[in-house]
């Protein structure tokens, strides 16, 4: 699948996108055997499967072979599951593929994997070249070859490249795909590796160039520098050729906070902002830029981020309603708006913004990028995307639609610090995702690339329809289904959503779904449930904490919705959902266990009393709440789907899907789970590989099995009965 939205906050790590259907696409703290007290009140039971959460002790990679072994016995003998991962495997390595472009200069770079390269490599080529039919590649690193010398999986966490992103970088390496990596300095020039460059040890860590000689680092300083979440809170200067022990602290959150990192935004006109970010929690941050006396705080909304700088003009997406300091005009959240820059560096406790976009009734914010003289703009308008290039004129800013097709997902893939070229992502869920190349300062887009469709989609259609949640919200829902569908409540239907930390869920075009569901008679849904971005901010803060139940709720309403225009029956409707949409799936399982026949649970939350002493969990309070807060423990102890399984509850038979090297969530939430069903002698499938990290596997093989297995579980429980 095409990449629309790429993310640039430094903790995007800290999110986890396994948004549609399984994105597969932001150290793992270990509890003290002490915590085990913790787990309990006077009222709860102790939790016997603790012992699960010690991810790799002899124990509890003996329970995960075992659980792996019994439903691959069950699912790899499905006469199904050959033809599945044969497509799978098919459609991931296809050559032809649509290589993604990472504009750097007059180079085009992009990271591939196939049959011969399974952990992928990084090649180049140049703009012209890019866009014939078939480029000439030149490989500028074979992450095999680097991971048979240094006898470690490595896996490609991307680069981090000094301004204008054309000669020094650091290139991120992942040891099976887990969030902790470990990073060196590598010269575009020469082709190579410095030998006496920056290199970074493993850790989970934040890094960026200041300048050619000096990295803005934090990580795992040692014992007490790391966040509760996980994360660093100690930011240090490192120069070049010294000692990494000897790099000089320039900014320091608390170990509170869920971490801290650091960046340095340029523009054309040799302009310069280096900013420190301490997040508070996942949405809230306190935002400093570095002057020559050290760092001074901005007084912006604590629900905002700097999204670039541009002609001297810093770019602030504001989350939360703002009337500055001294200003009677109000700011609507979701807006658009530029600070002078200027008078961030020297007034940046007497800010005076302008409007550059605000949200309407039925437009709302997505995406924000830099070209060198324009400003990239994408919007959903009841769902459907849009594009537009600002130009930031000497009276104010002019604007101009770009022309895509309707009912469509439209995403920023890549822009140029060094010219107005950029590339558009345009997809469908029958719409083979297409690449544009657009000039921004022409505001022209020319087709240059297609993904040749990879299912037949000739007999399918796609509708939106509502459905009415318990509160009376109408929730919209994609369906794509065949044209002549029968409304007899027959149809086999798989639905997914996400449903948090303001993820917008969009059409997009998913070869495996249409291969491997599609063409077989399945229909499939995408809800666009609250606590994602579609609507805005106030469409996610209407689901925050103690408001959660709303989510589930409409989540629980599009079901309702399917079956009562008999789309659908209970027993042909499945539901799949990765991550915190893992989360929504167990809820759903235990709050309406009759109202599914199957359950894809994927690299989950699903302990939500314990989830903030789980690998990164502390992290995500802002979204859930916290153990701590009476109230918040009450309704997450309501919710949780590992403490609201009961025996004697006829549940679905699920599968649950996890992976050993999830740094993020952890396996520990899956395991339990499975293990307190297997409890209460409820079937369920269990499937945990070792690398992939907070994915569906490390490499394309190992992806399509994930596939496979889950396409094959979906047609046993949904078609075959």
């Amino acid at each position: 699948m095409l990449k629309l939205s790429p993310k640039s906050p430094a903790l995007l790590s800290a999110l986890f996108l396994i948004a549609s259907p399984l994105a597969l696409r932001l150290h793992a703290q270990q509890p003290a055997a002490s915590d085990a007290a913790a787990t309990s009140s006077p009222t709860e039971a102790p939790d016997k499967y603790l012992w699960l959460e010690d991810v790799n002790s002899p124990r509890s990679m003996a329970w995960v072979k075992a659980e792996d072994a019994r439903s691959l016995k069950v699912l790899e003998a499905d006469p199904n599951y050959a033809k599945y991962h044969a497509d799978a495997l098919k459609i991931a390595q296809a050559p032809d593929r649509l290589p993604e472009p990472e504009q750097r200069g007059d180079q085009i770079y992009n990271l591939w994997r196939d049959a011969n390269h399974v952990n992928g490599i990084w090649r180049k080529t140049t703009l012209a070249n890019y866009i014939t039919k078939n480029p000439t590649w030149t490989t500028v690193i074979d992450f095999d070859a680097l991971g048979k010398q240094d006898h470690t999986n490595w896996v490609s966490k991307g680069v981090r490249c000094l301004y204008p992103g054309t000669r020094y970088c650091m290139v991120i390496l992942s040891s099976g795909g887990e969030d902790a990596d470990t990073q060196r300095e590598f010269d575009l020039k020469t082709g190579k590796f410095m030998p006496n460059g920056f290199i970074l040890p493993r850790s989970k860590q934040d890094v960026a160039w200041l300048d050619k000689d000096t990295l803005i680092v934090g990580r795992d300083w040692g014992p007490g520098t790391m966040t509760t979440s996980g994360y660093p809170f100690i930011l240090k200067l490192w120069k070049r050729g010294t000692p990494l022990d000897s790099a000089k602290e320039v900014f320091r959150g608390k170990q509170t906070d869920m971490g801290v990192n650091g960046y340095t935004l340029h523009d054309a006109h040799n302009h310069a902002l280096t900013v420190f970010t301490r997040n508070i929690t996942f949405f809230e941050t306190q935002t400093f830029i570095l002057t020559p006396s050290g760092p001074k705080q901005l007084s912006i909304p604590a629900k905002s981020s700097i999204s670039g700088l541009l002609d001297g003009r810093v770019l602030l997406t504001i989350d939360q309603d703002w009337t500055p300091s001294g200003q009677r005009q109000t700011f609507k959240q979701g807006s658009l708006l530029e600070l002078s820059l200027s008078d961030v560096l020297n007034h940046p406790d007497a800010l005076k913004p302008s409007i550059i976009f605000e949200p309407t009734a039925d437009e709302f914010l997505q995406d924000v990028a830099t070209t060198r003289s324009r400003l990239l703009l994408t919007t959903l308008k009841h769902v459907q995307g849009a594009a537009y290039v600002y130009d930031p004129g000497l009276t104010g800013w002019s604007h101009r639609q770009l022309p895509v097709a309707e009912n469509v997902s439209v995403g920023i893939v890549s822009t140029n610090p060094t010219d107005d070229d950029f590339f558009l992502g345009i997809t469908g869920f029958l719409t083979p995702s297409s690449l544009y190349l657009g000039a921004a300062d022409t505001g022209s887009l020319a087709l240059e690339k297609t993904e040749p469709a990879r299912f037949d989609a000739s007999k399918d259609v796609v509708q939106q329809l509502y459905a009415t949640s318990k509160d009376g919200t109408k929730v919209p829902y994609f369906i794509v289904h065949p044209k002549d569908m029968p409304y007899n409540g027959n149809n086999p239907v798989l639905l997914n959503a996400y449903g948090g930390f303001q993820v917008s869920e969009t059409p997009y075009y998913s070869a495996n779904i249409g291969k491997l569901w599609l063409e077989h008679g399945g229909t499939y849904v995408l809800a666009n449930i609250r606590g994602g971005g579609e609507f805005g901010p106030a469409w996610h803060e209407a689901g925050l904490k103690t408001h959660r139940q709303r989510i589930y709720d409409d989540f629980a309403a599009v079901g309702e919705d399917l079956i009562a225009r008999r789309i659908t029956s209970p027993q042909h409707l499945g539901i799949m959902g990765g991550s915190n949409g893992g989360l929504l799936m167990g809820v759903e399982m235990t709050q309406h266990p009759d109202l599914w026949h199957a359950i894809v649970i994927q690299v989950p939350l699903l302990d939500m009393l314990r989830f903030e002493k789980i690998a990164a969990g502390a992290s995500w309070v802002g979204e859930y709440g916290s153990v701590s807060v009476p109230s918040e423990r009450a309704f997450l102890a309501g919710i949780s789907p590992y403490n609201q399984l009961k025996p004697g509850v006829k549940y679905p038979e699920p599968l649950i899907f996890t992976t050993t090297k999830d740094d993020r969530v952890g396996p520990q939430h899956a395991r339990k789970f499975a293990a307190k069903m297997e409890e209460f002698h409820d079937p369920f499938f269990y499937d945990e590989i070792v690398e992939g990290g907070h994915a569906a596997g490390a490499n394309l093989q190992e992806q399509a099995s994930t596939w496979a297995l889950t396409y094959t579980y979906l047609t046993r429980k949904l078609m075959d009965q």
